[in-house]
């Protein structure tokens, strides 16, 4: 069985997840650009069961489009948001998928609020590669 460890930035908030993610999937919507400061955020979603946690967390609870609450727990120590859970999904928890270091991580097979996707993204074979370590 797979285990992958994804953490904070710091390491402070740690997570194991055994067996393989459920769905990876890539979200476009606004509050997922809020949160990420990135143009999407990329998560894979587990069966709570899969994942152990140690360390501190902080938690921001917000409303879903759906009006469902989504709460997010981040590391109160270098503010790396982690995980997070929707009361709409209550049996499973997605984990920033970033948090797993590991450039080798599985492409997202799911993508949603295309309608808010920034239209550059579509490009982003064409642009030039800077080589670094």
């Amino acid at each position: 069985m797979t285990t992958r460890r994804a953490a904070c930035s710091c390491g402070q908030l740690q997570l194991t997840c055994e067996g393989e993610p459920l769905r990876i999937s890539i979200c476009h919507c606004l509050e997922c650009q809020l949160r990420t400061g990135a143009a999407f955020g990329y998560q894979a979603r587990f069966d709570r069961r899969q994942i152990a946690i140690s360390g501190n967390s902080s938690e921001f609870t917000r409303s879903s489009d759906s009006g469902k609450s989504v709460t997010f727990r981040f590391c109160p120590v270098c503010g790396s948001t982690v995980y997070w859970q929707a009361e709409r999904f209550p049996d499973f928890m997605s984990v920033a998928a970033g948090a797993f270091a590991d450039p080798a991580f599985a492409a997202p097979t799911h993508a949603v609020y295309e309608r808010r996707r920034h239209p550059w993204l579509a490009m982003l074979g064409d642009v030039p590669l800077e080589h670094s370590d």
